[in-house]
């Protein structure tokens, strides 16, 4: 791994254990092994690394996300394998840890990333719902975009509790419980 690449993937993982705000140059120069010149070299600084650190783990989130979305099964089975799918649980989802950021969040370059992936998910989410509606899996009653909004709001809740309980266990009962009103649904 070069240089740049190296201070994308230390500054990727500094944002998820600690935020932008406590993700300082210094950290993320030491973690990836490289000094002040090289950062600065590839980099105009924090925001600009932190913005191609971000814009990293959100097309990796959407392309991890896509192969439950566009895998075999119906709307329900492939709505259930993203949910159900490892995570790492404690530490939080990677994109949610930042909408808590109050520098991300203020800025508008920054939490552009974030935004657009989470409504990337909800859409992906609703346009699977309404799939399962149109082909008479899912009860046409359901609403494809509150149900994605509610699927998204659990799954950020459920690492919410996860990390307050330091046990994955709140996680996986948000899952399944989830996962049980969406089968209430199935025909």
């Amino acid at each position: 791994m070069n240089t740049s690449e190296r201070l994308i993937e230390s500054t990727r993982d500094l944002l998820w254990e600690r935020g932008y705000v406590g993700t300082s140059p210094k950290a993320i120069q030491q973690r990836a092994g490289a000094g002040q010149g090289s950062m600065y070299h590839h980099f105009s600084g924090k925001p600009d690394l932190a913005l191609t650190a971000i814009r990293r783990t959100a097309e990796e989130m959407r392309a991890k996300a896509e192969e439950q979305f566009s895998g075999p099964g119906t709307a329900l089975e492939r709505i259930s394998a993203y949910l159900l799918r490892e995570r790492e649980v404690l530490k939080g989802c990677p994109m949610g840890r930042l909408t808590q950021d109050p520098d991300v969040v203020a800025d508008p370059v920054l939490r552009q990333p974030v935004d657009e992936t989470f409504a990337w998910i909800r859409d992906r989410l609703a346009g699977l719902l309404a799939e399962g509606r149109e082909r008479g899996e899912l009860d046409a009653a359901l609403d494809p975009a509150a149900t994605a909004s509610t699927v998204i709001a659990v799954l950020q809740g459920g690492y919410v509790l996860a990390r307050a309980a330091d046990s994955d266990e709140p996680y996986r009962q948000a899952v399944q419980g989830v996962l049980g009103l969406l089968r209430q649904h199935a025909r």
